[in-house]
């Protein structure tokens, strides 16, 4: 079948072709960031705080000349405001302001273009009103990094077979009746795609760093974190009850000094060994586009004996000569990383996501994680989006 253009199209041209690997031999220098002009940093900050300004003064007026448009922002006959006007501030003076801008309805295919349905505000952003015209606009802002989120072809045709046998859903938690025999074979893949001995899928991307990293380390452990990030692996640190610290981004010498100065130390007041010592990154940052270090960071995980957890969301799919993620792309053996995250919805057109390791551990997550006894399974035509995808 020919490729629609607006969903996807192929590289024909061989110049913008090439194997996405690091050259052996050469060691990696990560991009240092650019500092913006200080003209940039003025004229946005004085921006910014022009918009506060002008917030609180509209709050200040509007509180005395019309206070029936306050009242759900301050308490009344006893009771507290479910959202003060200052915890509303954001929402209300700034962000209300390009309203317009965010949550824009869509439909069809998120392929290289994306079909926009036009609405219009009569009331400064408040409300919408669809005009029914659609508006086909350039693609810059989906996850579909290959293509596999398309609405024909192998992968959708899969799906629509799986419907008739499988269902919908699979109606249960993990640890209940919804392991389908599609859950063995997509984590069976997956551990086989990433290079380790077993893996775990989780039906929510976020979901499986906030649920698993609480189930790995607790108090009397450390967590060092680079400084960028994402907020499911911040989440899940602040829930496991272990102490964090945080190293500047992709700076080994400075994670280094810090796993110095934790291993001496000790835990807080009693200064005894840390259980177990994780570092957490990201294999490629989606804000910055800057990949970790891996290979230095295999060398310290050698010499400080840390456990290593490498998050792929971004990465997986995308780098690599056969796709399997920063490993690959640096050509070191993935078992060197202790736990290998990564997520469905970026290169596979899927959803949810996966943890990959040692099947011990692997095992322990599925007891131990949230969610193996509460979470609602993966659905069956998002797991054979996955194996159609991945095979």
């Amino acid at each position: 079948m020919s490729f629609r253009p607006d969903e996807f199209g192929p590289c024909d041209n061989d110049a913008f072709r090439f194997v996405s690997g690091q050259q052996s031999g050469i060691p990696y220098d990560p991009r240092p960031e650019q500092e913006a002009p200080l003209v940039t940093f003025l004229t946005v900050y004085i921006s910014y705080v022009l918009v506060l300004c002008v917030g609180h003064l509209r709050d200040f007026l509007g509180k005395r000349l019309r206070p029936q448009n306050y009242r759900h922002l301050v308490p009344s006959n006893g009771y507290a405001a479910l959202n003060s006007d200052f915890d509303s501030f954001y929402t209300r003076r700034l962000k209300h302001r390009i309203d317009d801008c965010f949550c824009r309805p869509t439909t069809g295919v998120p392929g290289r273009t994306i079909m926009l349905l036009e609405r219009q505000t009569e009331d400064y952003n408040d409300t919408y009103t669809p005009t029914g015209r659609q508006v086909r606009a350039l693609n810059i802002s989906s996850y579909n990094y290959l293509g596999f989120a398309q609405g024909y072809g192998g992968c959708a045709d899969a799906v629509e077979q799986s419907i008739p046998r499988y269902g919908t859903v699979a109606a249960a938690a993990r640890l209940e009746g919804g392991t389908l025999d599609l859950h063995v074979q997509a984590e069976a893949l997956v551990a086989r795609f990433v290079g380790q001995e077993d893996a775990l899928i989780y039906s929510m991307g976020y979901a499986t760093n906030s649920n698993t990293i609480p189930a790995l380390v607790g108090k009397g452990c450390l967590i060092i974190s680079d400084e960028y990030n994402h907020a499911s692996l911040r989440f899940g640190m602040r829930l496991s009850g272990a102490s964090i610290r945080t190293c500047k981004h992709n700076d080994m010498k400075h994670l280094e000094s810090v796993l110095r100065e934790c291993i001496s130390q000790g835990q807080p007041k009693s200064h005894r060994p840390w259980k177990k010592i994780l570092v957490v990154v990201e294999g490629l940052y989606s804000m910055e586009g800057t990949m970790a270090d891996l290979p230095r960071l295999i060398a310290l995980r050698e010499k400080y004996k840390f456990y290593l957890f490498v998050d792929e969301a971004h990465s997986i799919g995308a780098l690599g000569p056969h796709g399997r993620g920063v490993t690959d792309y640096f050509g070191i053996p993935p078992r060197s990383v202790d736990i290998l995250m990564g997520t469905f919805t970026k290169s596979f057109g899927a959803s949810g996501g996966y943890i990959a390791g040692p099947r011990a551990i692997i095992q322990r997550l599925r007891l131990r994680s949230h969610a193996g006894p509460y979470a609602e399974s993966m659905s069956p035509p998002v797991l054979t989006q996955i194996i159609a995808s991945m095979a």
